[in-house]
């Protein structure tokens, strides 16, 4: 799967940077820095990450929401063409969703950005789009909501925080990935195979009663 390719490129990348000041340093977003010959950045600072935690937590979520919407893709727009699109979505979250930040920091010479969170947005918001009462938590927190209030959730939280700025968490990034994702697969899926993925959302929330939005426990 190239969900899996994505992941042992980023894991390789990111843990050989870990050690080698001068890859980090090349590839990483410097909004100042990023320009004519270095246009790069906006895809290389994808495959960096902060620690082994942070690379951890991208990757481990690009697994399980990753690999349901590359065999979804393949299966509505068929093997190659699915392929292709799900590349497609995870190659251009990273640019897009960096942009905001970019023109933000264009001239902070002291900003640095790294790791693959906004281009992982991006998938997991097709899936939340895709699948909105399948059921998402975190992990270790024994609470499970449907996908929609969870993805909700999260984007208020994101909005919340990133106004408060600090904390050294790119939440710009996550929402603007968040909603390219969802832009991204709404599109595709009308343009390639005729299917209304909003009418389709609604309908699969409409159908569900109120009882049906909050589970505890695993």
């Amino acid at each position: 799967m190239i969900t899996f390719l994505i992941i042992g490129i980023t894991v390789l990348i990111s843990v050989v940077a870990f050690g080698n000041y001068t890859i980090m340093e090349r590839f990483i977003f410097r909004p100042a820095e990023t320009g004519p010959g270095k246009w790069y950045r906006f895809f290389t600072y994808g495959v960096l990450h902060a620690d082994y935690a942070h690379l951890i937590f991208n990757m481990f979520t690009l697994y399980f929401f990753g690999g349901v919407i590359e065999h979804t893709f393949k299966t509505v727009l068929g093997d190659q063409t699915g392929v292709i699109c799900y590349l497609l979505l995870y190659l251009t979250a990273l640019p897009i969703s960096i942009l905001p930040t970019y023109f933000k920091q264009k001239n902070n010479t002291n900003y640095r950005g790294l790791g693959a969170s906004g281009a992982v947005s991006a998938v997991i918001f097709a899936y939340i789009l895709i699948h909105p009462m399948n059921f998402m938590g975190i992990l270790f927190i024994p609470i499970w909501l449907p996908a929609f209030l969870f993805g909700t959730i999260f984007l208020l939280i994101s909005v919340a925080l990133d106004k408060k700025q600090g904390g050294g968490i790119n939440h710009s990034a996550h929402i603007t990935g968040s909603l390219y994702g969802i832009a991204f697969t709404v599109i595709l899926f009308m343009a390639l195979a005729d299917i209304n993925l909003i009418g389709e959302f609604a309908q699969k929330i409409s159908i569900h009663s109120v009882g049906d939005l909050l589970r505890f426990g695993y």
